[in-house]
């Protein structure tokens, strides 16, 4: 069953130096991290709840050339950053990849992945990825193992009330994705990944799914700079929306 928005993969030049600008920008702490080490990248994260920003960079473009995360990382870090995909958090992969699979889904078979933290804790899952990934494709399915580091019970009951710099915790609200053909989009979303769209409230022609309690909107591309819109809720008296690491970011009173 999906879950949720998992993680969104924001492909920058220096992991750590993005994390800087994130809490001096937007008051937000990155608090985590860790080395992909089969697949040259390597990253920082920024925990909102059980979703969470994956500030990802590569330490071996080799590897990375040849890894499933790397592709489009690179590809994105090639053309000035940003979101370079995204993945949706389920509780049972195998089941939600039969299921897809017979309505012509072509998400490929599911594979391990771990990361070894600074501490040397090692956190794991499974995941299963579309052929091709990228800000305006479908996402990949991720399925996180409850017994590993990151999480257990404890570490996600502690992160669910996480203190931001903001002020205190913020959440994911809604992933806005801005995409040159919005019917075409939805079709490949829709084949891919199972998921329905409706009219947006947004309006413009824009469309808007339900992933859990969170929204994936795809708007249509009218110019300006950027792939995505990150929409979150935090402990703030007024909206803010600035542009960082390739993507705007909408932080609206919690309430």
């Amino acid at each position: 069953m999906f879950l949720g928005i998992d993680h969104l993969v924001i492909a920058v030049a220096d992991p750590d130096d993005a994390a800087a600008q994130l809490e001096r920008q937007l008051g937000l702490a990155a608090t985590g991290g860790g080395r992909h080490e089969a697949m040259g990248t390597f990253n920082r994260l920024v925990w909102l709840g059980d979703s969470y920003l994956e500030l990802i960079g590569v330490f071996d473009r080799a590897l990375a050339e040849r890894s499933w995360i790397g592709a489009p990382t690179l590809r994105t870090l090639d053309a000035g950053g940003g979101l370079a995909t995204w993945a949706i958090a389920t509780d049972a992969l195998e089941v939600d990849l039969t299921r897809l699979r017979n309505i012509g889904s072509d998400l490929g078979d599911s594979i391990a992945g771990e990361r070894r933290r600074a501490d040397g804790a090692i956190a794991r899952w499974r995941l299963a990825a579309p052929q091709a990934l990228g800000p305006s494709e479908p996402p990949f399915l991720i399925e996180h193992d409850p017994t590993s580091a990151e999480w257990t019970p404890a570490e996600r009951a502690a992160r669910a009330a996480l203190p931001h710099p903001i002020g205190g915790p913020v959440r994911l609200e809604a992933l806005e994705l801005l995409v040159d053909d919005v019917p075409r989009t939805i079709q490949r979303f829709a084949r891919t990944a199972g998921l329905r769209f409706r009219p947006s409230l947004a309006g413009g022609g824009s469309r808007d799914g339900d992933v859990g309690r969170q929204i994936v909107r795809l708007r249509p591309r009218r110019g300006g700079s950027g792939s995505a819109v990150v929409r979150l809720t935090a402990p703030v008296a007024d909206e803010r929306a600035p542009e960082l690491l390739g993507c705007r970011w909408v932080v609206r009173p919690a309430g």
